[in-house]
């Protein structure tokens, strides 16, 4: 009963607090044209099985893998950093992509493109749409992952806000690769196309942080100094830092600035390929 009051006050409530603030600058803030697309993405989603079978894969896959092969029920140590959120992001190197992959691959491959950027919107208005709506599944997939938050709970007292911290970090990431995955998905008429070279990118953009990337450019010499300059944009763009900060609880402007900036240049390059394909 104790980790079901902890597990109501430490996140439940924070949760529907973000979403009443989300909801609120939706119909609120944002623009009439940002909130019809976001309803017509966001239903498009549920109305069919792909976010279904992602909701399965990732919860089946997170929560059985911490369970039973990462360690987090053997001796009751109330910790999840080691056990559950440093595997997190692996797991989204996939499933990102594949709930980004139909953002704009799915219009250009029905011909709705088009019709979409004729009718009295700007394409910001429609990026941004699409991209909440995505964002709104990735959001619920984190947060039906309460189970091992109440286990982790009942097995000791583990110290909830960087358990959270953890949570948000996590989504900053899944953010992260949602936005490579529009990028992407506004360049190719083919969600395979999209899905796979966002998987690819957003590897890169995880490995690139590791502290071994970093060796690799102290020591390059000779001729492999030519690499130096695309090795080096690789491991500035790496996402591993920033979230391995922030998922212990070390709440860093800068790691919160590198996601916000990481994001928005994204969605501009989004807006940069759909206005190429306008012309």
């Amino acid at each position: 009963m104790d980790a079901f009051i902890t597990l109501l006050l430490d996140f439940a409530i924070p949760t529907i607090i973000v979403s009443a603030i989300f909801v609120g600058i939706l119909f609120y803030v944002l623009p009439r044209e940002v909130r019809t697309i976001f309803k017509r993405e966001l239903k498009s989603y549920f109305t069919s099985p792909i976010a279904y079978v992602l909701f399965v894969v990732f919860l089946g896959i997170s929560n059985t893998l911490s369970f039973f092969f990462t360690g987090v029920l053997e001796g009751g140590e109330a910790d999840l950093f080691l056990p559950y959120f440093q595997y997190l992001p692996w797991y989204l190197v996939l499933i990102a992509p594949a709930v980004g992959m139909r953002l704009w691959s799915e219009e250009q491959r029905l011909g709705t493109m088009e019709l979409m950027l004729t009718m009295p919107l700007a394409p910001w208005h429609a990026i941004l749409g699409k991209y909440l709506a995505a964002g709104v599944v990735l959001f619920a997939m984190l947060v039906l992952s309460f189970p091992i938050v109440w286990t982790i709970n009942f097995l000791g007292e583990p110290d909830n806000g960087v358990i959270m911290a953890g949570f948000v970090a996590t989504l900053f990431v899944a953010l992260c690769f949602l936005a490579v995955t529009s990028v992407i998905s506004a360049i190719t008429r083919s969600q395979l196309v999209a899905l796979l070279v966002s998987v690819a990118i957003c590897m890169m953009l995880w490995l690139g942080g590791l502290p071994h990337l970093s060796e690799l450019l102290m020591n390059l010499k000779g001729g492999w100094l030519v690499f130096w300059p695309i090795l080096k944009l690789i491991n500035v763009l790496g996402v591993m830092p920033h979230f391995t900060e922030l998922a212990k609880g070390v709440l860093g402007l800068r790691d919160i600035v590198f996601f916000v900036t990481f994001i928005a240049f994204c969605l501009f390059a989004t807006s940069v390929a759909i206005r190429l394909k306008r012309a």
